[in-house]
């Protein structure tokens, strides 16, 4: 309605300051041809803010869908028929010092094609998981997003022996869809002993995603926090493929390495091998 108001004048303009909410009239506005948008954290107001009041508000809410939101200045959205939603990611938040040992530690990884400036990201994800007991009763931890912008073969390949080594992983699982032999041996110039399996992609990546989701609906997937961009990520993969920009690298990776901790073996132990006598 503020249109009408701009009657005169040669260039009539409104602003509109707002925290960036997943509100309809809001995003009606951004997706006008003429809008022109900026935003800035909280962070860029710190000259007329007390240190402790910025101290408090990122001690409390880093990491959390509210700090994206408010701090951040980062307008969060759930797309439709998302296979997880941000309420969801928020109530598997713990801490990283409430994370205890774990039966099985691995690192996944999603190569990009190439490695210039407007490459697709290099997914690294980190999954712990505790295996005690039956199936249903396993639970799992994402533990680090490790995933790398615009790297070379090499700087990726040691972004996850890095990752590997730094969480005591028992393996690295990588998609070779791609690269191939090539993915192997990047990672065996960093470390030749590096326990690393290649995995090979045969469906879309919603149909492979909804497995996995299945397990956050069952409350059986953990987030440390600091996971955001991983998160807002994984609220755009729908039921009919990912509706956000670009490719979802870090959704590939944590679908990989959860495939790896707990639906692999999982079925597994449903379905015991037999052998005749």
């Amino acid at each position: 309605m503020l249109q009408f108001a701009l009657r005169l004048g040669e260039c009539p303009q409104q602003v509109v300051t707002t925290t960036p909410r997943n509100v309809g009239v809001l995003k009606d506005i951004l997706d006008v041809d003429s809008t022109v948008t900026t935003h800035a954290p909280t962070e860029a107001n710190a000259g007329f803010l007390a240190q402790g009041f910025l101290s408090e508000v990122r001690r409390r809410y880093a990491g959390t869908r509210l700090g994206r939101q408010e701090l951040d200045g980062v307008l969060l959205d759930d797309a439709e028929d998302a296979l997880w939603s941000l309420a969801m990611l928020e109530a598997t938040r713990v801490d990283l010092g409430d994370v205890h040992r774990f039966d099985r530690v691995v690192v996944a990884v999603d190569p990009p094609v190439t490695g210039h400036t407007r490459s697709d990201e290099c997914g690294i994800v980190v999954v712990g998981a505790n295996l005690q007991g039956p199936p249903q009763d396993w639970t799992a931890y994402v533990l680090a997003d490790k995933t790398v912008t615009a790297a070379s073969p090499l700087a990726w390949a040691t972004r996850a022996v890095d990752a590997m080594r730094q969480f005591g992983a028992d393996k690295i699982v990588a998609e070779v869809n791609q690269g191939g032999d090539m993915v192997e041996q990047m990672i065996r110039q960093i470390d030749p002993l590096a326990p690393y399996a290649g995995v090979r992609a045969s469906r879309g990546k919603a149909a492979r995603a909804e497995p996995v989701a299945m397990l956050y609906e069952q409350g059986r997937v953990r987030h440390v926090r600091h996971l955001e961009v991983l998160e807002e990520q994984m609220c755009q993969m729908t039921t009919r493929g990912f509706e956000g920009k670009g490719s979802p690298d870090r959704v590939d990776a944590l679908v990989w390495a959860l495939n790896e901790v707990m639906i692999e073996p999982a079925a597994k132990y449903r379905h015991p091998r037999l052998r005749t006598l």
